[in-house]
């Protein structure tokens, strides 16, 4: 008997549909997935949505388990949390988190899947990718004991960066953003607040994840002398202009790239599935649920992705929930 599913597809740039799709039989090594939650990651799916991918980027922004071509039709996502319903033994029934996209039931590899610790929500396990990325960044950047570090940029990256950076000893954490509101997010993270003009400079490291130039301009200006910035912000297909004048070369500042499809070298011997089950140990902490501040059906994701792409719906992680 044919099984069939639903899935989210970028019909073209600015217009998502959902279209039925046919499941196969899973096999000796391969799970079937009932979805429970997916999420939006706002930086990139917005970009993909909008058509923003540069033809340069389109074979590196792959998904694990796109279907289609940028600018589309494409199926892309990688935030998927669901419950095992076939396949081993060992993961029947169990929670996994999957980089897959929004797609009510699937077919993958059993190895595709990454088990959800009992302790961690389901609902809360959609932001392991974002803090994977986060967990990479921090790799990359290797922070010092009692560092003065600010995070530029309180969206779901740079809130990620932020709440594990919270954790680090003696390490002082400012999160700087233009909204306002992100101030309650930084209480709830554990970090301090500012406004872009009140941000404390003389910071060790700036780690900068608000994708836009003032924010990088802003982020040199916060960094000591030999001190480093981290990017962490993906521009599509816009060109940045990097403020590189003035006293960059007598200050000996360096910026430095970090991009999760690479695992980062510094930490010699780690796997992605390494990387991942790290993730899914750190959201165990409640604090995180901080970070989902939207919620839709799947069956909305049409009507709510374009309000996501235009910012009208300023949601950190939009999560989306499954019945």
């Amino acid at each position: 008997m044919t099984r069939t599913a639903a899935a989210f597809w970028l019909d073209r740039p600015g217009r998502g549909v959902i279209r039925p799709v046919e499941l196969p039989e899973p096999g000796p090594d391969e799970v079937l997935v009932r979805t429970l939650f997916t999420g939006v990651s706002r930086g990139t799916e917005t970009l993909v949505f909008d058509g923003r991918v540069p033809a340069s980027q389109h074979t590196a922004m792959r998904a694990p388990f796109q279907e289609g071509d940028f600018p589309g039709p494409v199926k892309y996502g990688y935030l998927n949390v669901g419950v095992v319903e076939e396949g081993p033994g060992a993961l029947l029934g169990r929670t996994v988190f999957c980089l897959y996209p929004h797609q009510t039931r699937y077919v993958v590899p059993a190895a595709a899947v990454t088990p959800v610790p009992a302790c961690v929500p389901a609902g809360r396990a959609v932001l392991a990718g974002t803090v994977e990325t986060a967990v990479n960044a921090l790799w990359d950047a290797a922070p010092l004991i009692g560092d003065r570090i600010t995070v530029v940029g309180g969206g779901m990256v740079g809130c990620s960066v932020a709440a594990l950076l919270a954790r680090f000893p003696g390490v002082r954490v400012q999160l700087v953003d233009t909204d306002p509101a992100r101030a309650e997010t930084a209480a709830a993270l554990g970090v301090a607040f500012a406004a872009p003009g009140d941000a404390l400079g003389g910071r060790d490291l700036v780690v900068h994840a608000s994708a836009t130039e003032q924010g990088l301009a802003r982020a040199l200006e916060l960094t000591r002398a030999d001190g480093t910035v981290l990017e962490l912000s993906w521009y599509g297909d816009r060109y940045v202009r990097v403020p590189l004048g003035e006293d960059f070369h007598s200050r000996r500042l360096t910026v430095r790239g970090s991009q999760v499809g690479t695992v980062s070298p510094r930490a010699a011997g780690r796997t992605y599935a390494d990387r991942l089950a790290l993730a899914l140990d750190l959201l165990a902490d409640p604090a995180l649920d901080a970070l989902v501040t939207g919620e839709c059906a799947f069956e909305e994701l049409p009507r709510t992705m374009p309000g996501l792409a235009a910012g009208d719906l300023p949601a950190l992680c939009h999560r989306v929930r499954y019945t």
